[in-house]
């Protein structure tokens, strides 16, 4: 690394696809406007690029990518132009695995009531955290196909759980929970275990074992547990008894997408994909959208809250609090996109945000 670059964080950045090549523009132009501490590089790891060269990810990538960057800002991977999607399989997936970013953190905030679609439900009522296994289960893609094409095809995808990935995503989650607060200062105080294990008895035996084991050492921090049908009929029933929930990879994907309707839909969810200590990835939860593609319509909120997340992780709490600051705002006096009550477009909202971030509370 550049010793010039003094303290400055290195911040790796992947547009992406689709609406990705719209929405990551606006998150730099808002970290930029906090003038925080970071270098930021650019790189073309597009569809279309891809189509042009078969190189889904350069050689040595990811290894640069860990080696050379604090953290990495990824728009959505995908295009339908791509067989299979082996472009975004590779480049996300890829990144998860082969990085080893276990914790996928997805918060679930709601920021102004008009966003919900549950009645009675406010801010204070939806502040609550998804732990997710990120480097196991079923998206590890063992299995396979035989008999292909034919009346007497099977298809077999594994379920992959060891003891190692099971042990410390459940102990990121307590860690999680005694670090971090709520929005509104008090502290955090329950992890949920979301399972089924009641007919996937293998795995949710391990999952239950060691959540018991684990949460035995936290005793300040109470535990829960819920059957992930259970949990998805109460989060949509009331959500107010969420605080921080850990899961396995698949059932983590589904219920943040239920969630993040809590929220004001995808374009308002973030993420993190972390390993504590090393390079983490972050990205807006939503997908690459091509019917929305190029016509300045997609919200740049979930990719702007996404890099606040990073700066945050990266110690840089105060710019971070000037986004969620001025996205509040911004949702606040409807200066967003259509899908949250606004008329603006992708680049006129993320401009009135970076804007907002300059002038901070002044009119």
């Amino acid at each position: 690394m550049d010793s010039n670059l003094g303290s400055k964080k290195r911040i790796a950045v992947i547009p992406g696809d689709g609406i990705g090549q719209e929405v990551i523009p606006q998150a730099v132009k808002v970290m930029e406007a906090t003038g925080a501490s970071v270098e930021l590089s650019e790189f073309d790891w597009s569809a279309d690029r891809y189509l042009a060269d078969g190189v889904t990810v350069p050689q040595d990538g990811f290894a640069m990518l860990g080696r050379d960057f604090d953290a990495i800002l990824i728009g959505a991977v995908g295009d339908p132009r791509v067989p299979n999607n082996i472009h975004g399989k590779e480049i996300l997936l890829g990144m998860r695995f082969k990085m080893d970013l276990y914790a996928n953190v997805r918060p679930v905030r709601l920021l102004d009531a008009a966003l919900c679609p549950l009645k009675g439900i406010e801010p204070k009522d939806v502040d609550f955290v998804v732990i997710r296994e990120n480097t196991e289960g079923v998206y590890g893609d063992v299995g396979g196909v035989f008999k292909q094409g034919t009346a007497d095809e099977v298809a077999v995808q594994e379920d992959i759980n060891t003891r190692k990935g099971v042990e410390r995503i459940i102990r990121y989650a307590f860690e999680y929970c005694e670090l971090h607060k709520k929005v509104d200062g008090s502290p955090r105080q329950r992890v949920l275990l979301c399972d089924k294990s009641n007919a996937m008895t293998h795995a949710g035996g391990l999952w239950q074992r060691v959540f018991k084991e684990v949460g035995n050492e936290y005793p300040q921090i109470k535990t829960q547990h819920m059957y992930v049908d259970a949990l998805s009929m109460q989060m949509v029933r009331d959500p107010r008894g969420f605080d921080v929930i850990v899961t396995n990879n698949m059932f983590g994907d589904i219920i943040t997408d239920l969630a993040a309707g809590l929220q004001g839909g995808l374009g308002m969810a973030a993420s993190g994909n972390i390993h504590p200590g090393k390079t983490s990835m972050f990205e807006p939860v939503h997908g690459s959208a091509p019917p929305l593609a190029g016509k300045n319509q997609a919200n740049p909120f979930g990719a702007i809250l996404t890099a606040a997340m990073m700066l945050n992780h990266l110690g840089l709490a105060a710019d971070a609090a000037k986004i969620e600051a001025a996205v509040l705002e911004a949702v606040r006096q409807k200066k967003s996109t259509p899908d949250i009550g606004g008329s603006l477009g992708t680049r006129e909202a993320g401009e009135w945000v970076a804007q907002r971030v300059v002038r901070g509370s002044k009119p």
